[in-house]
């Protein structure tokens, strides 16, 4: 599978390939290391999307990978999807609000002590 945006937004399709692999005989994920899934996904084979050359030479160490490297790298990530649900993605997204303290805020706080 073949996953190389130009720009951000394909992050989910990355995870779906990954998931819809045979356990037994899974494909290769090629992914722009532009793609936000990049910084997870570390075992996939990670290409510059403007690069010809990157993308071609992906492509032939994927199509001539054995079958026990492309298992091993499968298994990693497919981990990845399973540990990194929507639930994880909430709570890091609310952690990450809550964090957040805004100037009104500050000054209501400030003016009540």
């Amino acid at each position: 599978g073949l996953v190389t945006p130009l720009r951000d937004g394909m992050n989910l399709v990355a995870k779906e390939y990954v998931a819809a692999q045979n356990p037994d005989d899974p494909g290769v994920l090629i992914l722009s290391r532009f793609a936000g899934a990049a910084e997870q996904m570390r075992e996939a084979l990670l290409v510059n999307p403007y690069s010809r050359e990157e993308l071609s030479d992906a492509i032939q160490k994927a199509l001539t990978m054995p079958l026990a490297e492309r298992v091993r790298r499968w298994e990693a990530l497919m981990q990845v999807v399973r540990d990194t649900d929507v639930g994880i993605w909430r709570d890091a997204f609310v952690k990450a609000l809550l964090a957040v303290e805004t100037e009104p805020e500050k000054a209501q706080w400030a003016g009540a002590a």
